[in-house]
């Protein structure tokens, strides 16, 4: 007699398809010459960990983790045990990781205090109910604090969001099947406008910085912060003059206009009434965190300013501890990433990346100039889909590229540089992992994982177009 399978169990077996065969179907393909078979076999694994990722048979983290407990038990980055699981757990000790948790327990406290709903209402009146005006502002509050905040999670994840999370519902939008209403378009234009802002300033991202070192120590060459900002700046004026508009198009909000939201929103702020101690402190410390990692870069880095304020805000009670241990949210978001983190860093370990930086090189030395510059940077760009971080990325793929691109003598080394640079910060949109703000703005709830990953394709394509057509030419013409 057979047996009759639940819904979930089927729901189950039909998310799992996917993930087996892309692994499975890898592994079993011959192993493409110059690449060893542990190497062939750790990328099919990488492949069905991202198809995991992506058709979600289990929680992510836990896909993650499996990930890289199959990596070790079967020595395809390390053979011998200890060195394999102190690999497998090096994303733990990763510092983005941390940052994103410390951010996620932060944004909490807005919450938890009731200063997010006041800040929120606030905008509200100082803006209206338009969400298309809404997008504006949040787009507009990034590029403020772009160029004294070198990272995207912080400044996006750890300060805008934790304030535009409580608009949506003040409309009945809330994670899950309202999320369109208006929570979904106001949270992927944050994060879309954040990974714009990303790439106008060298000091508004982290692996900016990484690379500008990585370009001097492989090329000799200096790149200015002038320099940076002048080369994107038409590119980086258009994005964040069209985004909030062409998403209102393209991923439309349920409600774009709400009459007497100004007038409501008063009245609400005078039923909150003054601020109180808890709402002032939680105020007090994220001024003070928000101002480590704008002014205190010489003497802390981000993450340690973050941690910081999660033990600032739990001394003074504004958070619990209890709150800390029961944020599923960011406990979940801290395996994920760090899981890919490793996993990413096992690519370049296996020397995967250095084989296919290898393969494209004869096809790329005899291009015309124009084909070579879009093939270069479009390469660059969507090989991102294999890494967690954009500092890994540009870790291990920017010296590669940068070789390659330098044989061809029609454009100054600190061009191709540029070229290349410049599109760290908008890679960021294209998947959950890109970056570290997109892992918060993923489990939000608000934006559906398939959407997710579907508009980050197309914001991606709009972007690295917008770039070449715009940007390209900009720089060419400049002579740099």
């Amino acid at each position: 007699m057979p047996v009759k399978l639940s819904a979930q169990r089927r729901r189950f077996l039909l998310r799992a398809i996917p993930p087996v065969v892309v692994g499975v179907g890898l592994a079993l393909f011959p192993v493409p010459a110059g690449l060893s078979p542990r190497a062939w076999y750790y990328f099919s694994l990488f492949a069905a960990v991202i198809a995991g990722i992506v058709a979600e048979p289990l929680p992510p983290p836990v896909i993650g983790l499996a990930g890289v407990v199959v990596a070790a038990m079967l020595g395809l980055v390390h053979q011998n045990p200890t060195q394999a699981i102190n690999w497998a757990l090096s994303g733990f000790s990763n510092n983005l990781a941390w940052l994103i948790f410390a951010s996620i327990v932060i944004a909490s406290g807005y919450e938890k205090t009731g200063l997010g709903r006041r800040i929120a209402l606030w905008l509200i009146k100082l803006i209206g109910g338009r969400t298309l005006g809404l997008g504006y502002s949040i787009a507009l509050a990034d590029l403020a604090i772009a160029p004294f905040t070198p990272s995207n999670t912080a400044r996006s994840a750890g300060t805008i969001y934790p304030v535009i999370r409580n608009i949506p519902e003040l409309y009945d939008s809330r994670p899950g099947p309202t999320g369109r209403r208006m929570g979904g378009y106001l949270m992927y234009n944050a994060l879309a406008a954040s990974c714009v802002t990303s790439s106008m300033f060298p000091t508004a991202f982290a692996a900016n910085l990484l690379a500008v070192g990585l370009v001097g120590e492989t090329l000799g060459v200096s790149i200015s912060w002038r320099e940076w900002l002048i080369g994107f700046l038409p590119v980086g004026l258009t994005l964040l003059l069209l985004l909030p508009l062409v998403l209102y198009v393209i991923y439309p909000p349920e409600i774009k206009h709400v009459p007497d939201a100004q007038h409501w929103a008063s009245k609400e702020l005078e039923k909150m009434g003054r601020m109180s101690t808890m709402e002032t402190m939680m105020l007090a410390g994220i001024i003070f965190v928000v101002t480590l990692w704008i002014a205190g870069n010489r003497y802390t880095d981000a993450t340690t300013a973050a941690i910081l304020g999660v033990v600032l805000l739990v001394a003074r009670s504004v958070v619990s501890w209890d709150d800390v241990l029961g944020n599923k949210q960011a406990w979940s978001v801290l395996i994920w990433f760090s899981t890919l983190i490793t996993l990413s860093g096992g690519l370049v370990q296996v020397r995967f990346v250095d084989w296919v930086a290898a393969g494209i090189h004869p096809h790329f030395s005899s291009l015309r100039l124009s084909f070579a510059i879009v093939i270069l940077i479009t390469a660059f760009y969507f090989l991102h889909y294999l890494f967690a971080t954009v500092s890994g990325h540009a870790t291990a793929l920017l010296p590669a590229f940068l070789a390659l691109a330098v044989g061809m003598p029609a454009l100054p080394p600190k061009a191709w540089a540029l070229l290349l640079c410049y599109s760290l910060g908008l890679m960021g949109i294209l998947t959950p992992y890109a970056t570290g703000a997109a892992a918060i703005y993923y489990n939000s709830g608000y934006i559906s994982h398939r959407d997710f990953w579907l508009y980050g394709l197309i914001l991606g394509v709009i972007f690295l177009s917008v770039y070449i057509a715009i940007g390209v030419p900009w720089l060419l013409w400049r002579g740099v």
